[in-house]
């Protein structure tokens, strides 16, 4: 049951996005657009509240209920910018808006891009670890919690390998190549 409302909200994740940026710009209803996106962390609501009622029940915890939290963590952590990025897209496409702008591409300015992300993909992990803690305290000693420890375990590699990405840029910037009349430039010098 978990699984399949996991990608029932996924799915409806993504159909909600198409309604709401269709009513925003397709039909010109920018209020009931605003609305529709809105509804979407109703979905997560409900997959927790779902989840934490099959708990209750006397289901034994395992990986679902585990994928479940990493779902809520990663909608809270990425949702918001996945729905701006798709936004900026279809607004450039079909409502004439300005085109996405690009993220830098060198120096200190893609390795604070590459925070900003890394930050995302954090936030996304540690919503996760909470949620995960929770249900294990939530099971208590009663329940087998192995499996919500090995998606702690995970989520903290997630948070590990975005922490190194993040440093590389920021150890080992990414240079802006040269330009020919810069080399001439420097040639004369």
């Amino acid at each position: 049951m978990i699984v399949g409302l996991v990608i029932a909200c996924e799915v409806a994740f993504w159909v909600l996005l198409a309604a709401g940026l269709a009513f925003r710009y397709a039909l010109r209803m920018p209020r009931t657009g605003l609305a529709l996106l809105l509804c979407e962390p109703l979905l997560e609501v409900v997959l927790f509240v779902a989840t934490a009622i099959d708990l209750k029940n006397g289901a034994r915890p395992d990986w679902r209920h585990g994928l479940a939290a990493v779902y809520i963590g990663f909608t809270v952590g990425l949702g918001h910018s996945t729905v701006k990025w798709v936004d900026a897209r279809v607004a450039h496409r079909f409502a004439g808006g300005p085109p996405p702008v690009k993220p830098p591409g060198y120096g200190t300015a893609r390795a604070v891009h590459e925070w900003k992300v890394a930050g995302r993909w954090i936030l996304a992990a540690g919503v996760a670890l909470v949620l995960l803690q929770g249900a294990v305290w939530y099971v208590g000693d009663s329940g087998d919690t192995g499996s919500l420890r090995a998606w702690q375990q995970s989520m903290l590699w997630l948070t590990g390998i975005n922490v190194v990405i993040a440093a590389s840029y920021t150890l080992f910037p990414k240079r802006a190549p040269e330009r020919a009349g810069d080399r001439e430039r420097a040639g004369r010098r």
